[in-house]
């Protein structure tokens, strides 16, 4: 199953491991920052929705839970990205698309010549009509931009690409797809879009690679869902993206569910990978 509800088991050996979460904010959910190190042992943690602006970003405390390689981008509002290290990392800025200076992308380097990619897509809005909802004209560009900016890259790279971003492609990526098919995060006009993108590339869905169709996998419940288990209304909305050479060694792909009962938690929940070192 793709789900763990505690701790995941331990880690292939020699593997590298990443985890990808939406915090909703890091200033506030720094304890929780601190499970997850814990209870993951990640190697590299990234981050969306850290609502910190660099100055306020709080790089001491997390580099004394032994993540001391960081590369973080942040601005007032709900936006926001950091790629956290136990690794030495080369920090290699960050990218705008769709002409906006917010802070939804950071990118470095790993150990190994491992490119990796931290992205936070627009939400959207509620209305599904670009010509009614500038959000959500705002996030197509952006998927649109996000294909193109992929097109003609070097597909033997070993890169990765991880995030919230606010699509769930597949129809078991939603907890009824028909019921969702107008629902911002699943309308067709998205996930074509995201298809484009995983096209461009050639990525590899990790989760999906290893947990494939028809299981249903989510990474986030509503808050406006209180018992959000019995429900279970969710949608996947975070992933973890590999290049062909890296797809290759990919263990083990996580949910971490029970994440989203950690008192004060976010509405997501991290997504865990583990990749064995890649020959040089």
């Amino acid at each position: 199953m793709p789900y763990v509800e505690a701790s995941l088991p331990p880690r292939p050996r020699g593997a590298i491991r990443i985890a990808t979460w939406n915090i909703n904010s890091v200033r506030l959910r720094i304890g929780l920052l601190q499970r997850l190190a814990t209870e993951t042992d990640a190697d590299v943690i990234c981050l969306q929705e850290t609502k910190a602006t660099n100055d306020v970003f709080p790089a001491e405390a997390i580099a004394a839970m032994g993540y001391p390689h960081q590369h973080f981008q942040g601005d007032k509002g709900y936006n926001g990205v950091a790629i956290l290290s136990r690794l030495a990392l080369d920090a290699r800025g960050r990218r705008l698309w769709a002409g906006k200076e917010d802070s939804r992308h950071v990118e470095a380097t790993l150990p190994g010549g491992i490119e990796l990619h931290c992205v936070y897509v627009p939400a959207g809005g509620d209305v599904p009509d670009p010509a009614r909802n500038e959000k959500f004209a705002h996030k197509l560009a952006f998927l649109d931009e996000l294909a193109g900016d992929w097109g003609g890259v070097d597909r033997a790279a070993r890169r990765i690409l991880v995030g919230d971003l606010n699509v769930a492609p597949l129809e078991n990526d939603v907890w009824s797809h028909r019921q969702l098919l107008d629902v911002v995060s699943h309308t067709p006009a998205e996930t074509k879009r995201f298809d484009a993108i995983l096209s461009a590339h050639g990525w590899v869905d990790a989760v999906r690679r290893l947990h494939p169709e028809p299981r249903r996998v989510y990474t986030w419940w509503s808050y406006r869902n209180r018992d959000w288990r019995g429900s279970d209304r969710g949608r996947r909305l975070d992933h973890v993206w590999l290049s062909k050479p890296l797809a290759e060694r990919l263990a083990s792909a996580w949910v971490l569910k029970g994440a989203r009962d950690w008192p004060q938690g976010s509405d997501h929940v991290p997504v865990v990978v583990d990749i064995a070192q890649p020959r040089r």
